[in-house]
């Protein structure tokens, strides 16, 4: 290292499971080279999903991102290509560790953008003392899901963002043309049907869940004693771990529909370099450390975090701290839908973006071819901006 001082500066997200990580991460490097520090921020889920990344590419070394961020990196150069600035072997490992296509999902343009420190998608959770209370169960299926919705236990985000997640969930079926074409964004048939699905089971909701993301889904059913069941909504381990919140949650796969298990879309976070980096170097080097096996096995887990390499997934201890939340939520990652990340996409998944005109749909209803077609002309938008 050098001798002068190194300041590093990181931009993450407003949670424990975001940013207690890496503070600590940050506080263990410098502990290992003296005269460097990192010091990181945070910003709120919002503007993670919504904030340029080129505007924090020139005030950050470090950023924590999404993976559909990949696409509009390998067009504008703001982020540095890992493999010029990592170890092929490490890589490597990555790749074979992956907790479903999370490293694949900062792939693009045949380069690798970030570390899949953090792995997540839409899952299901519960709190058993309450559905124990009113006499019921898990749901299995999409109309056990229905039948304990009917009876005002079941609650889901009902943001923009996650609305958008959820219809590709539902769009994501054997034989689907989800996001394959440049024009349309599934086929007629198969997006009424899954409009027409969500606004049954979003019609059963409390009316707040509207503006609920998942952190506040969680706190909802942690610190009151009204919402039994959390269909689908991005996993945060934290709240199956004694002490977290009031209440303790159970986590597992979500619910089959016409026999087969929903694949949910995938999520999960990566730790990215600015191009602009001047301490390429260590900045490359601190990367490692969080994304390294045993670091992400052990201090990343224990200081809040979500692990992005697969190891961390199965190891014992992890699932006994957490009531198996890795290990009964694995499957569900492995087979998670990877969104579309052109560099154009952004525009689609932003909060005025295409989960808008789904979520007003889901509030008034109305005609669901129509809201299809707004759906595919905001597309066809989004996709001229990369031809543009």
């Amino acid at each position: 290292m050098s001798e002068s001082p190194i300041l590093l500066k990181g931009i993450t997200w407003n949670h424990t499971r975001g940013f207690v990580p890496m503070v600590a991460a940050a506080q263990r490097f410098g502990e290992l080279n003296p005269g460097v520090t990192i010091q990181w921020q945070k910003r709120s889920l919002q503007e993670f999903a919504d904030q340029p990344l080129g505007d924090l590419a020139a005030r950050f070394d470090l950023l924590v991102i999404d993976h559909p961020w990949a696409g509009f990196a390998a067009r504008h150069g703001i982020l540095t290509p890992l493999e010029d600035v990592m170890p092929a072997d490490f890589l490597v490992d990555q790749a074979a560790n992956s907790v479903g296509v999370s490293h694949g999902s900062y792939r693009y343009a045949d380069r690798q953008w970030a570390l899949a420190i953090d792995a997540a998608t839409p899952v299901a959770s519960w709190r058993p003392d309450l559905l124990q209370r009113h006499d019921a169960s898990v749901p299995r299926t999409w109309d056990d899901l229905l039948d304990l919705a009917k009876r005002g236990l079941v609650a889901m985000p009902g943001i923009p963002q996650d609305t958008l997640m959820n219809f590709y969930m539902l769009c994501c079926v054997p034989g689907s043309d989800l996001c394959e074409s440049p024009d349309v964004v599934v086929n007629e048939d198969l997006g009424v049907r899954a409009l027409e699905q969500l606004r049954e089971l979003a019609s059963l909701m409390p009316s707040a869940t509207f503006d609920w993301n998942p952190i506040q889904v969680y706190e909802a059913m942690t610190q009151g004693d009204d919402i039994a069941y959390c269909p689908f909504a991005y996993g945060y381990s934290n709240y199956s771990r004694p002490g977290y919140a009031r209440r303790l949650l159970h986590f597992g796969d979500v619910v089959s529909m016409d026999g087969d298990p929903l694949r949910t879309t995938l999520g999960g976070t990566g730790l990215a370099i600015s191009s602009q980096c001047r301490h390429m170097d260590v900045a490359a080097l601190f990367a490692q450390m969080v994304a390294e096996p045993d670091y992400q096995r052990t201090q990343y887990v224990e200081n809040g975090g979500q692990p992005g390499h697969r190891s961390a997934w199965t190891d014992p201890e992890n699932n006994r701290r957490t009531c198996d939340y890795f290990a009964n939520t694995l499957p569900c990652l492995d087979r998670a839908y990877l969104r579309p990340r052109f560099s154009g996409s952004l525009r689609f998944q932003d909060r005025d973006g295409g989960g808008a005109p789904i979520r007003r749909y889901l509030i008034d209803g109305g005609d669901p071819k129509a809201v299809l077609q707004t759906l595919n002309e905001m597309y066809r938008d989004c996709r001229e901006v990369v031809a543009s």
